[in-house]
């Protein structure tokens, strides 16, 4: 059965132009060309990605942590208790109104503490300030080399500049050590995001950077597999052009350094505008959706290839969005930039704050726990 399977999966029909099949990617005549076994290297290079990121946040990234003034703020940890602790763990974070009442009952708490403890819960799951800075900087050492060693190779590559060259010759393109190497390191890298996406800084948006990484290695390994490497490692390349902003102005922003995070991200969102809204859609995806149908009937890997590059599109303007309001919330009101997808810490004081309020609404002005009252006497018309 799972013979068959392969058979069926594997058929040329279905991954190459008619009158193509994997007979032309046979390696002859000293030419070389890529082969789906290839991929499997990418599964060590992931763990090997995995070890080399603890030793780098161990002995770099704290440090340098360190060195910038990232400073922790500290937490006060809920007590134990079994009946709240239970409701946090199976139920919701986030008890409702009558779920706190109820909890109320089986506790004996009042109101505010009840609410205090999970808020003190909450804090405790969210990832502390150091996790998030070494997180970001290992993410930013990697885009900025990836990027600088994609330029590298590709700098003198026609396809770079002419992206009609991408198709010339295809399928029967000789693979070169470069892009062999550039491939498989991508490939290992967003493998070994997938591995340790349980244990990163989850988001707002954890789902769809599931689908974005989940695509990728797909649009990676598809586009390996069928000889789409010229395309695949400009799309690489675009892709790896602003990342490396956005982590260094994580750092930043994780260090207090404001307006150096502030400037760093609108550089970042005006690249990610221009190569992700612009080049990515009305450049590499108009050449991969417009040009091969001039060589060749349209067959279903070309039709899994451009629906696998809509997808990152689809992510791009939902990112996008995202950016724009934190860049205008900037521009405009000139507000430090918060990352939007991420959770805020919640304090006690952010309680009594939030009480006080309440009171001067009840009872006027509080000063020292006191109403202040109004003494001076009202003109009269």
């Amino acid at each position: 059965m799972l013979s068959g399977l392969s058979a069926w999966f594997w058929q040329e029909r279905l991954w190459f132009p008619e009158g193509l099949g994997w007979a032309d990617l046979e390696d002859r005549d000293g030419r070389v060309y890529a082969k789906a076994r290839d991929l499997w290297v990418a599964l060590p290079i992931a763990f090997i990605f995995l070890i080399i990121r603890q030793i780098f946040e161990r002995t770099v990234a704290t440090p340098l942590a360190s060195l910038l003034g990232v400073k922790e703020t500290i937490r006060l940890k809920a007590p134990p208790n079994v009946a709240l602790e239970s409701y946090y763990c199976n139920v919701a974070k986030n008890p409702t109104p009558s779920s706190i009442v109820s909890l109320i009952k089986q506790t004996g708490f009042p109101e505010r503490q009840v609410q205090r403890w999970f808020r003190r819960r909450r804090n405790q799951d969210r990832p502390s300030l150091l996790k998030k800075f070494r997180e970001a900087s290992w993410r930013f050492t990697f885009y900025l080399l990836a990027f600088i060693a994609g330029l590298a190779a590709l700098i003198d590559k026609p396809w770079l500049y002419d992206l009609k060259e991408m198709w010339e010759g295809f399928p029967v393109l000789t693979l070169l050590p470069s892009q062999y190497w550039y491939y498989m390191i991508e490939l290992g890298f967003y493998s070994s995001l997938l591995f340790s996406v349980a244990s990163d800084v989850k988001r707002k948006d954890f789902k769809e950077q599931i689908v974005h990484h989940v695509a990728t290695i797909l649009l990676i390994s598809f586009s390996w597999c069928v000889n789409y490497i010229r395309a695949g490692t400009l799309i690489m390349l675009v892709h790896d052009s602003s990342d490396y902003f956005l982590e260094s102005a994580k750092m930043f922003n994780y260090a207090g350094w404001r307006n150096a995070c502030n400037y760093i991200f609108i550089v970042f969102a005006a690249i990610f505008i221009v190569t992700r809204l612009f080049v990515f859609p009305f450049r590499i995806i108009y050449c991969t959706w417009i040009y091969p149908v001039t060589m060749y009937k349209p067959f279903f890997g070309y039709y899994f290839f451009n629906g696998l590059l809509m997808v990152l599109q689809c992510l791009h303007i939902f990112w996008a969005v995202l950016i724009i309001r934190m860049a205008v919330r900037f521009l405009t009101s000139n507000e430090k930039v918060d990352d939007a997808r991420s959770d805020k810490e919640e304090t006690d004081e952010s309680e009594e704050e939030e009480e006080g309020g309440k009171d001067m609404k009840k009872n006027g002005p509080v000063q020292n726990g006191h109403a202040v009252h109004n003494n001076n006497h009202s003109k009269t018309a």
